[in-house]
């Protein structure tokens, strides 16, 4: 990129994040003082408007825009298992998702607003110093969303990676979909490209988000289970813009 678009970039993004702040600190306190005694499905709604706004700013002053291959399932639950490159997957998919209980590594939780909104989402926040106590938490929770008809996404790899990585997918997905007896979902993109991790800077193009077609989880194991869905995910960045 030239100097001209590295500052025009620089100057739309500052817009963008700082709609985003706005966005955020009106849906979190006002999704609080009007929806805290409404069911999830109906509550949840009202906070992936939020999710849905932000999108649309990333469009409007980045330049930013989705091109989705593949459909939803029809049947609800499911644990939906995502590769992890940007922010920009956990505001797009909690909302074309929803209903979705998203897990995400608890200190996140405490963030005002961001995290009071991440909450009111009913996101499942686990340890993720103590793995055997995290995966106790993820079972008990995830299976409680689950059994109340609303899926999980889960990013397997546990942090963000840059595009063209492979990092270690967890086997936790797919044990609580083993054990819920629900599909696997696997969703591939490349938003890393233009929303890279740990940059201020978004560029302008076109994120590529393929969703496969959801994988029985019964009489399955977990390790070969995720595997599947790793090696799935992976052949379809690979296919991608990097």
């Amino acid at each position: 990129m030239t100097l001209l678009a590295n500052v025009l970039c620089a100057i739309r993004s500052a817009l963008f994040f700082f709609g985003l702040g706005l966005v955020t600190i009106f849906i979190s306190l006002s999704g609080i003082l009007f929806t805290w005694f409404l069911p999830f499905h109906i509550r949840g709604r009202y906070f992936v408007l939020g999710n849905a706004a932000i999108i649309f700013l990333l469009k409007v002053c980045c330049g930013v825009k989705t091109e989705v291959h593949g459909k939803l399932p029809t049947d609800r639950p499911f644990v939906a298992m995502a590769k992890h490159q940007s922010q920009w997957e956990t505001f797009y998919l909690q909302w074309s998702l929803f209903p979705v209980a998203t897990v995400v590594k608890r200190e996140l939780l405490s963030i005002p607003f961001f995290g009071w909104a991440l909450r009111f989402m009913n996101a499942i926040g686990i340890d993720r110093s103590n793995p055997r106590s995290a995966m106790r938490e993820l079972n008990t929770k995830g299976l409680s969303r689950l059994r109340s008809n609303y899926s999980l996404l889960i990013f397997p790899e546990g942090t963000r990676t840059l595009p063209g990585v492979r990092g270690h997918y967890a086997r936790s997905g797919a044990s609580i979909a083993i054990a819920a007896g629900v599909p696997v979902l696997p969703i591939a993109h490349n938003g890393g490209l233009v929303w890279p991790t740990k940059s201020l800077l978004i560029r302008p193009g076109t994120i590529s988000l393929v969703i496969g077609d959801a994988i029985p989880s019964t009489d399955r194991e977990s390790r070969e289970l995720t595997l599947e869905v790793e090696n799935w995910i992976e052949d379809q960045c690979a296919k991608m813009p990097q």
